[in-house]
């Protein structure tokens, strides 16, 4: 009987070393939502950059069910602190709520990477890296798109997603600031689609049939874009109403071919992806990086989606 304990006790001591072995050489990216096609060009672009890690390392992918889920990505942060990773690659979802988290795997001595949206700067000593669209930059880019095809007087309004979110704070804050710095454009909104593409398409259609004198429209993300682009089609304002959508899956890119979208915004996601883990793969050999890299962003327009420099960005 001692010696049947003996082997059990020593299987579980073998399997716990197992695990430990199998941590020490995962790098966690956890972005999020995994239901977006966004963040799944971005784990097209981790995938691509395994190769650049250390012999025997991995990566796992991660995220909430949606955006707004952000107590469980601070969990799913935790968690692989937990586990002792090698290194994280996170999209925090709240510049506040991910702070506390990061500062565990700091004081794990784990190496953070952080790509799309900013942190708190009480936060900033707890990351070696962030990676992103400039968003602020990205947002003047739209907003300068709109004014060139409305002009500099009428109403347009604004469809936004997460308040709060870093990439928000920024893509939206330049988009508003430019518009009340370069015109006399009254702006209606914003309004927090928190992401969904249904609730941005009611809230379009709701700001539709109550400013029908509206000359613009901007959709500040991916699924806020699309459910933008489907309520103008749906209520027969596409191409009457001038919209600018940002990032650029396929539902996207359609509604740009059909002139239901006048431009679209697009990050470099497979480049966050991509960038973000080689960044990883820089410090778990010991290697010097950047603290600010900038992923980039094209204006994708009818005229230049078939071009190599749209093709480069577009998923």
């Amino acid at each position: 009987m001692r010696t049947f304990a003996a082997i059990l006790a020593g299987s579980a001591l073998a399997l716990v070393s197992f695990a430990a072995q199998a941590a020490e050489k995962e790098v966690a990216v956890i972005v999020k939502t995994v239901n977006s096609t966004f963040w799944q060009n971005v784990q097209k672009g981790v995938d691509a950059a395994k190769k650049d890690l250390p012999e025997g390392y991995t990566t796992t992918f991660n995220g909430p069910a949606s955006e707004s889920a952000i107590a469980d990505q601070v969990n799913m942060v935790e968690n692989a602190v937990n586990r002792q990773v090698a290194g994280i690659i996170l999209a925090p979802s709240d510049p506040d709520a991910l702070v506390p988290a990061i500062k565990k795997a700091w004081e794990a001595r784990i190496p953070v990477v952080l790509i799309d949206s900013q942190i708190n700067e009480s936060g900033a000593q707890y990351y070696q890296s962030f990676l992103a669209t400039d968003n602020k930059k990205a947002g003047e880019l739209s907003a300068k798109a709109l004014i060139d095809k409305v002009g500099t007087e009428g109403k347009i309004a604004v469809m936004s997603y997460v308040a709060g979110a870093g990439s928000e704070i920024g893509r939206v804050g330049g988009f508003t600031d430019y518009i009340k710095a370069n015109s006399k454009l009254q702006i209606v909104g914003p309004f927090y689609s928190q992401s969904q593409m249904a609730t941005a398409l009611n809230q379009t259609t709701d700001v539709l049939a109550s400013n029908p004198d509206l000359k613009g429209i901007f959709g500040a993300n991916e699924p806020t874009a699309i459910g933008m682009g489907r309520a103008l089609a749906q209520s027969g304002k596409a191409g009457k109403v001038v919209a600018i959508g940002f990032d650029g899956n396929e539902d996207l890119q359609n509604f740009v071919k059909d002139g239901t979208l006048a431009a679209i915004a697009v990050q470099g996601s497979f480049q966050m992806g991509e960038l973000g883990t080689q960044t990883i793969a820089k410090l778990l050999k010991k290697e010097k990086v950047e603290k600010m890299q900038d992923t980039g962003v094209v204006m994708v327009t009818k005229e230049n989606i078939d071009k190599p420099e749209a093709k480069n960005v577009l998923y």
